[in-house]
């Protein structure tokens, strides 16, 4: 597709010819069609956007994409009508043309917490798997990131990317509807790599580990944010169901335990910089995601507790070492 008219030979020139080959037949029009049903209506709700210049973007201490004076002759409510066709929003938040996305996550809280403890990000390629709508992406080519590829398998998400990138256009940042699985093993390219918010959605957590690791150059920093529960090192908790009403979670370790997972599969200078108990003004529900949040996954009696009566989510960022 024309989305990815850039990407190709950026990955040819990093080495990666033959992924750059696979990636123009996996995510050619035909095939992404016929993978997609949703494909062609949100399509068709992109090329409905309207044709503005934005005076301004800004990455660096949030995500703003023109301001309201762009707008001119356009209905603004019009647009935001436009807008909720990619609904649900679920990270940001973004100000676009001076529409507020007030998503359902606060993710610009989350990158507050984890820049201060990571590599400087400038001049950097950086892989984001599960980005979802890309949005931390953009605050990493805020931080000077050279480029940007995050992969999501999550078609809705890579849209709602693909709205801000019609309006800035930006060749170094691509978000591309695959899954981690389908990234050819041990690239070893990348001198950042992000998994945020996916490690309890895998089956096999340390085969994640290991294809996080394969994605490293030596010496790249890994950056990876999951759920994780109180205890020692032998403390790991799969939920029997349902965990905060989802149905894919699987491994929920101690800080302890995932620093053990971390080091058997081959990872050095392993810290564990941030942990914090999710917030309900950090996930809400809102006019931009108007299903059930955080608000309803808890216990209504005692806010420790999901409604199945777990821990309620704690989260925890590791930073680690390809040697």
């Amino acid at each position: 597709m024309k989305f990815y008219e850039s990407l190709y030979p950026q990955l040819a020139a990093m080495g990666q010819e033959r992924w750059s080959e696979q990636l123009q037949t996996a995510l050619s029009e035909g095939l992404l069609l016929e993978r997609f049903g949703d494909m062609a209506g949100l399509m068709s709700a992109l090329q409905a956007l309207p044709a503005i210049q934005p005076s301004r973007i800004a990455l660096q201490d949030n995500v703003t994409i023109g301001d309201s004076s762009d707008l001119g002759h356009i209905d603004r409510e019009e647009l935001i009508t436009k807008l909720y066709a990619f609904h649900p929003w679920r990270k940001g938040p973004y100000n676009f043309f001076g529409i507020e996305i007030d998503t359902e996550w606060r993710s610009d809280w989350k990158w507050e917490r984890l820049l201060p403890h990571i590599q400087p990000l400038a001049g950097r390629r950086v892989l984001d798997v599960g980005c979802g709508n890309g949005y931390h992406g953009w605050r990493m080519r805020g931080a000077g990131a050279d480029f940007v590829l995050g992969i999501e398998p999550f078609l809705l998400s890579v849209m709602q990317f693909q709205v801000m990138q019609r309006y800035h256009c930006d060749p170094q940042h691509h978000v591309i509807p695959i899954g981690i699985e389908d990234v050819p093993a041990n690239l070893a390219c990348f001198d950042s790599v992000f998994s945020m918010g996916v490690l309890y959605h895998r089956r096999s957590p340390l085969d994640h580990l290991f294809e996080l690791k394969g994605c490293l150059r030596p010496g790249g920093e890994l950056i990876l944010e999951t759920l994780i529960v109180e205890g020692d090192q032998e403390t790991i908790f799969m939920p029997p169901g349902r965990y905060a009403k989802m149905r894919n979670v699987w491994f929920l370790p101690s800080i302890a335990a995932m620093t053990l997972w971390l080091q058997r599969c081959g990872f050095t200078e392993i810290a564990c910089v941030n942990a914090v108990r999710t917030s309900r003004e950090e996930q809400r529900s809102t006019e931009w995601m108007r299903f059930e949040s955080l608000a309803d996954f808890l216990d209504p009696d005692d806010e420790s507790k999901t409604i199945e009566g777990h821990p309620a989510p704690l989260r925890a960022i590791f930073t680690a070492t390809r040697p």
